[in-house]
């Protein structure tokens, strides 16, 4: 349901009311601050996506669809940049070392150390990294949904409850979409 206040809102800073879109980033600030903490673990770099989204939410506000949710579009666009400053990072990650049940942390990481003792000579680095590039190619090409969803979950190492009140979706939902992504990323890779 569309928020008729901030329609209105987001209508006067469209037309250049700043006190508007004062109101607009009081509103938003923290929870922008709370999604760009939780999906980058950094401070200083969630203040940089707060401050990108603000800014790209004031540039584009012609490009705003007054029949959506304004909240559903301010938190797309903070969690494209999230998801830019990731891949930026260029973090080199596994899925095949993930076990979907977090209650098995302990032992992935167990795993992971033992593929790294395996891993260790420079020729064998040299073939881990090919393989981690191409997962991360396959991360990057799967739908937005379930990228978030794998994002959250691998890279950032979010429980699945957070991931739930970040997205604003049901526990459910967000089980069932890092499934589908470990699904296409299964069969994007099994030729490895």
């Amino acid at each position: 349901m569309v928020d008729a206040d901030e329609s209105r809102l987001a209508a006067l800073a469209r037309n250049g009311d700043r006190k508007a879109f004062a109101e607009i980033v009081k509103r938003y600030e923290k929870k922008i601050m709370k999604l760009g903490f939780r999906m980058l673990n950094q401070r200083q770099e969630a203040e940089d996506v707060a401050q990108e989204t603000f800014l790209k939410v004031y540039n584009n506000l012609n490009r705003y669809d007054m029949t959506q949710k304004f909240s559903t579009w301010i938190y797309r666009i903070a969690t494209n940049l999230c998801i830019d400053h990731l891949r930026r990072r260029k973090e080199q990650v596994s899925l095949d070392a993930f076990s979907a049940d977090p209650a098995n942390e302990s032992s992935n990481r167990e795993l992971q150390a033992k593929i790294a003792d395996k891993w260790s000579t420079p020729e064998n680095q040299v073939i881990l990294s090919e393989l981690q590039d191409q997962v991360q190619k396959a991360v990057q090409q799967l739908p937005d949904k379930y990228r978030l969803a794998i994002v959250l979950r691998y890279m950032q190492e979010l429980s699945l409850q957070e991931i739930g009140e970040i997205l604003e979706i049901p526990l459910s939902t967000v089980k069932t979409r890092i499934h589908r992504g470990r699904e296409v990323l299964r069969k994007k890779l099994e030729h490895l």
